[in-house]
């Protein structure tokens, strides 16, 4: 019998992190700022090479990618009562995001690929009269980012993205995450790169940079920052943000800094046990996985499949098997939150009725996780297990279990 993989497997640690990790533990030194003055440290590296990496000027590391969300809406000017648009494919914490800056969501339909609807994106847009838009890249999935910059320059919107599942990702050849006033990335253990929590918030706007800056938390020694913006307009915020305590910690920069050369190898990895099993599943009966554009250059570190053609009890019927023969399947149909996953309907300050399709579309979407380091072997015995477990769901269980 062959044994499955552990698909909640998170991305190794290197060892020369958990070395530096632990010369910092025993230093103490664990805060990144330092009152008696210093270059910034660790976070300050961490800063200076994601901005690298990204091809942007400025690098903010926070405690979570929730957090960049919400310094992200803070800083592009958003109040309490503002409408925000959002697509009604993501997770919680862009919701909580928003409700956490006192915005009101105005959810945006999406396609059949999880993808933004352009279309719908319009009509909302003009019908709110909301001037920012949060763009989830939920699960990895990237629109068409060409267009969708275009339609905000025409419409006056200003878009930020939430690019927690993109790190590595593109569109043309420009990385997701510099489209927008503002990208924010997760190091969450599930992400593409693992520290437990941690999240860092890129930009070219000085003031968003700033902001962004004294809202984390800098206190007045923000100068420590790996790329701090001219000195005039830190000086024209200070005093003007309030510190909401966000930043990345020491110890979150050490684990993280090892991991950025390591993404080019990641994302080929993920994406070959992607590719296999997708191919798989695309010529199973039933199963019906999105289409993935030319021009996107993606980073799956998980894999999205539907089951259009079953009811709810049958899709939790498929579910409960499958995690049964050990493929452990997240479902976004739930009635009730369960886990990381969550859909419109279970976000209290979201209208759910305003994207029937979004909700239809998620009533028979599942996923699961990639773990590094999968054998051809391993994506073939998933497969497997998938599709005769699908084929195993019949109409008998059309009925509550």
């Amino acid at each position: 019998m062959t044994t499955l993989p552990d698909l909640g497997r998170p991305p190794e640690i290197p060892q020369s992190a958990l070395t530096t990790a632990l010369a910092l533990i025993e230093s103490g030194r664990l805060h990144r700022y330092a009152e008696a003055g210093g270059s910034g440290g660790l976070v300050a590296e961490l800063e200076r090479s994601f901005a690298r990496l990204m091809g942007r000027k400025y690098a903010v590391a926070v405690n979570s990618c929730g957090a960049s969300l919400f310094l992200a809406l803070k800083a592009a000017g958003v109040r309490h009562g503002d409408p925000v648009l959002m697509n009604a494919f993501t997770l919680g914490p862009v919701p909580g995001a928003l409700d956490h800056a006192g915005a009101k969501p105005v959810l945006v339909e999406i396609t059949e690929d999880l993808t933004i609807d352009l279309k719908d994106l319009r009509c909302k847009a003009k019908a709110s009269g909301a001037k920012v838009l949060m763009l989830s890249h939920m699960r990895g999935h990237l629109c068409d980012l060409a267009a969708l910059q275009a339609l905000c320059c025409e419409l006056g919107l200003t878009l930020i993205e939430d690019c927690a599942h993109t790190l590595g990702a593109s569109w043309a050849g420009q990385q997701a995450g510099t489209f927008g006033i503002a990208g924010c990335f997760s190091f969450q253990s599930g992400k593409h790169v693992n520290t437990g929590e941690g999240g860092v918030l890129v930009t070219d706007d000085a003031d968003i940079a700033a902001q962004a800056i004294l809202h984390s938390g800098s206190y007045m020694l923000y100068a420590q920052n790996g790329t701090p913006p001219p000195r005039e307009v830190m000086e024209r915020w200070q005093g003007r943000c309030g510190n909401y305590s966000m930043r990345m910690s020491a110890l979150v920069a050490a684990l993280a800094l090892p991991q950025l050369p390591l993404l080019p190898e990641r994302v080929a990895d993920w994406n070959a046990s992607h590719d296999r099993i997708a191919a798989r599943l695309a010529q199973a009966e039933g199963f019906v996985l999105p289409h993935r554009p030319q021009a996107e250059a993606y980073a799956q570190s998980s894999l999205q499949f539907r089951l259009p053609a079953r009811s709810f009890w049958q899709m939790q019927a498929f579910v409960q098997a499958a995690r049964a023969a050990g493929v452990w399947v997240k479902w976004f149909g739930t009635e009730t939150p369960e886990g990381y996953s969550s859909n419109p309907q279970h976000w209290h300050s979201a209208q759910a009725e305003d994207v029937p399709r979004a909700c239809e579309i998620q009533a028979t979407l599942c996923d699961i996780r990639l773990p590094l380091g999968l054998s051809p072997q391993d994506c073939d015995a998933l497969a497997d297990v998938l599709i005769r477990v699908a084929a195993n769901i019949s109409e008998a269980h059309d009925v509550p279990a």
